[in-house]
């Protein structure tokens, strides 16, 4: 039997904050798998903490982010096409985002309507900077919408051991930490540790930052913007450097199954390359939710024709999660299930239905709260007639310690069943 693997980013929500996203959402599909189905909890890195998506998806496709993340940049990279001259190369996920005089920051997303057009214009005239005399240089390869990679290279060795200057995130080694009601005040880059290619790494990155505030102040797509009466893209937020990707067992030799993964973002791309899966990119991004829902099913079909384990990672209901937008991220989680999982024939499968991490709406933020997960193997369920929260915590598969042991014990009852 083949496992659906099916991640609904960001849709879990606090379980004492009733009725959630998943309680209030019309949701016949994923209802339906319910009744057939085991559940439990899952914490993707540990209680309490509250996860990137970059690294709770590597746990919860099996590998410990404390013993194998080196960080989101380079994920970021692999999934855009760019490989990093270890040592020599560091790279950030970035954002492109609005800043006032003071350098305050108004906005970490550009107010969520740069297009990936706009931002394209904006890489070109900061692409290809000259830094530290020459020595250094940055590249910007932007992605989707306002997202983007930063890379910072140069002729003398460099470190990932270095701060955002992104307040949405803080380092805690490797990783990054979710920061609810982070601070306003553009900071600058520092290392965070006391080896020249640490201070090297952030005194260039700090360097790229002036001089793109400089260039894209005068830009005309900021203008433009402004005259429309939209934010402008005048700052470049990074985050989450790395100077390694991922070097790790592929995971069809950890598990002994076929992986692939329908890929809608870089970093989804980057981690599926990493781990030596099968990834099936999609590029509908601007359409309706049947037309864009519709590609990843087809893609999803596709793909497990040729895999033994499909994971499939939807976007939808963690924006309006960090919007604090409750009625949006039930209509996200609505339209998920009408478009994609009540047109799945899912009779001859295993499913594995869950999220990356929690965005409880009112928090605005990720959250380190239990993230509910449900099986159908075939085997019969618990009884429930709906998935939510409250139900996943009173599941017979009980409370998983950390994400990576998720997997594990999935493939495990499959086996079994």
């Amino acid at each position: 039997m083949k496992l659906l693997f099916l991640v609904l980013d960001g849709a879990a929500d606090n379980a004492n904050d009733v009725p959630t996203p998943y309680m209030a959402a019309n949701k016949p599909g994923l209802d339906g798998l319910a009744r057939q189905s085991r559940m439990g909890v899952h914490y993707p890195l540990g209680r309490g903490v509250a996860p990137e998506s970059d690294s709770a998806v590597m746990s919860i496709l099996g590998y410990d982010p404390n013993k194998y993340y080196t960080g989101r940049g380079p994920l970021e990279a692999l999934g855009a096409g760019y490989k990093i001259r270890e040592g020599y190369e560091v790279a950030f996920r970035a954002n492109f985002a609005t800043i006032d005089a003071s350098r305050n920051i108004v906005d970490r997303r550009v107010g969520r309507n740069l297009s990936s057009e706009e931002a394209a214009e904006l890489a070109r005239a900061v692409d290809n900077m000259k830094l530290g005399g020459g020595r250094g240089y940055a590249r910007v390869i932007p992605t989707i919408g306002h997202r983007a990679v930063v890379v910072i290279g140069s002729s003398d060795r460099l470190s990932g051991y270095v701060s955002n200057n992104d307040p949405g995130y803080a380092r805690q080694g490797k990783i990054s930490i979710a920061v609810p009601n982070p601070g306003k005040k553009l900071p600058p880059l520092e290392a965070l540790d006391s080896s020249e290619e640490a201070r090297r790494t952030a005194e260039l990155a700090n360097e790229f930052v002036d001089k793109a505030i400089k260039i894209l102040a005068d830009h005309e797509v900021n203008k433009r913007r402004e005259r429309e009466g939209k934010l402008p893209g005048n700052v470049i937020l990074i985050r989450d450097a790395g100077h390694e990707i991922p070097h790790v067992e592929p995971a069809e030799k950890v598990f002994g199954l076929r992986f692939g993964a329908v890929t809608e973002m870089p970093v989804e791309r980057g981690i599926a390359i990493a781990l030596g899966m099968d990834s099936m990119p999609v590029s509908k991004y601007v359409g309706t939710k049947e037309e864009v829902l519709g590609e990843r099913l087809e893609a999803t079909l596709r793909l497990l024709d040729r895999v033994d384990v499909a994971y499939v990672h939807l976007k939808g209901p963690d924006e309006p999660g960090h919007d604090g937008d409750f009625k949006r991220k039930v209509e996200e989680i609505e339209a998920i299930d009408k478009y994609y999982v009540q047109r799945l024939n899912s009779d001859s499968l295993a499913v594995l239905v869950t999220s990356d991490h929690a965005t409880p709406w009112r928090l605005r933020s990720h959250s380190g709260d239990p993230v509910p997960f449900m099986v159908k193997t075939g085997s019969g369920g618990d009884g429930f007639s709906r998935f939510d929260e409250v139900n996943a915590l009173k599941g017979s598969l009980g409370i998983v310690e950390h994400g990576w042991f998720l997997l594990p014990l999935v493939l495990k009852l499959l086996r079994k069943d």
